[in-house]
């Protein structure tokens, strides 16, 4: 097999990968420079998220109404859009008719 010396040095190494991976990762110019920047991409900014967790049934049930509404408000809209695209549609095309 490989002897001593390799023993050795494969120890050296499952000691010095972790120890050197903590010194770069763990510094915190790097978390800065390379974390903070990405982790506005991810996560949404603290004004938009919504901290406050309903905790009894008429809370809840009052959120779901409240989203529920929003959600029929955004539907509707996105309907009365499509509708005035299809209507601008229909009339450019009759214009388009009467010259042929």
């Amino acid at each position: 097999m490989g002897g001593p010396n390799l023993e050795v040095f494969k120890f050296s190494l499952y000691l010095f990968v972790p120890v050197m991976a903590l010194l770069h990762f763990g510094d915190p110019a790097w978390y800065h420079n390379h974390v903070l920047p990405y982790k506005d991409h991810l996560f949404p900014p603290p004004h938009r998220t919504y901290s406050k967790i309903p905790t009894d049934q008429t809370a809840i049930r009052e959120e779901l109404a409240r989203i529920k509404a929003d959600k029929l408000a955004r539907r509707i809209e996105r309907e009365k859009e499509l509708q005035a695209q299809s209507e601008a549609a229909v009339q450019s095309s009759k214009g388009w008719f009467k010259w042929w």
